[in-house]
Order: structure tokens, then sequence, then C-alpha cells
């Protein structure tokens, strides 16, 4: 790799891979200017999706230590390099395949493990980070809500067995 344009790209695909949480790479064949433009669009801003050299690509990736890509790095390919919530990502990533079948899901990497493209799809099913979050904070809110019931029960049963007794000792004594 003598010549400095390929050793300058290689580079940033170093720096794209190191700075993201997560990778996945597609293939764009068919795809126009303009539904690539609404695709990184669609993206938002945690995440960029470049069009890459599969031998450059497979250079970064190997010197980086990442295995995730090398039997999927054949024909146009382009990589959406997430530095946010992979979960969002990747479910722009499908919908956008959905709407484009052009747009092909072939593997991808997250925290250093390789994923393939049905795990993506399964990535993309899962709810966003805050529903998660969301859904705990409830779930621990209605723990807290029975123990709440179950720590007053003997003493509201206390008070309604005292009341009837009382309600009973002035019936027998009129």
């Amino acid at each position: 790799m003598a010549n400095p344009e390929k050793a300058a790209a290689v580079a940033e695909l170093k720096e794209l891979f190191s700075n993201s949480d997560a990778a996945v790479l597609t293939e764009y064949r068919g795809l126009t200017v303009a539904q690539l433009k609404e695709l990184r669009r669609s993206l938002g801003e945690n995440a960029e999706y470049a069009v890459v050299k599969n031998t450059l690509t497979a250079i970064a990736a190997r010197d980086l230590g990442i295995d995730a890509f090398d039997d999927h790095l054949s024909g146009p390919s382009a990589i959406a390099f997430i530095s946010g919530d992979p979960v969002e990502a990747a479910k722009n990533l499908r919908d956008f395949s959905k709407a484009h079948p052009q747009l092909v899901l072939k593997g991808g990497y997250l925290e250093g493990k390789a994923l393939s493209a049905a795990e993506i799809q399964r990535l993309a099913d899962l709810e966003s980070r805050e529903v998660l979050l969301a859904k705990v904070a409830g779930a621990a809110k209605a723990s807290l809500s029975k123990a709440a019931a179950l720590f007053q029960a003997p003493l509201s049963k206390t008070v309604r067995t005292a009341e009837a007794l009382r309600a009973k000792v002035e019936e027998q004594g009129a």
C-alpha cells in the first residue's frame, strides 16, 4: 500500500471504526444518490453512513482486530458507523431496507462481537433504551405499590375488625 491516498483512507476508516460503538455493513447496489441521501438523513446524527472500498475496509478492520466483515466484503459496500444507540440505527436501517429492497444488510459488529444480518434484524426489533428504562421504572413502581398495600393490609384489617367489634358491642348493649 504505497499510495498515500490509500493509506489516508485506511487511517480514516480506522478512526471511524474506533469512534463507533457499532457498525453495520450494507450493500447499496441499485440505490440512487437521492435515496442514499435520504438514508443518511434517516440515520440521524448518531450514525455516519459511508461508502467504502472493500480492500481498504478489510485492511482497516484487520488492523483493529475486527473480523466481522471478512466474508461480506464483496460488491458495492457501505458501512453505517454508529456512535449512539445501536437499536435506533438498526431500526432506521431495517425500515429503510423495507421501503427500498435494494439496500441489503450484510452483517455488522457491536461491542467487538460479529453480528449476522438476522441478529441486526433482532436488534432492530428491540425497543429503544428509553422505553426499556421506562418499563423497568414502571415495574419497580408497581412492585413498591404492591409492597405498600401489603404492609397496609394488616393495619386496615385490624381497624375494620375493631370497628366491627365496637359495632357489635353497641348493638348488644342497646
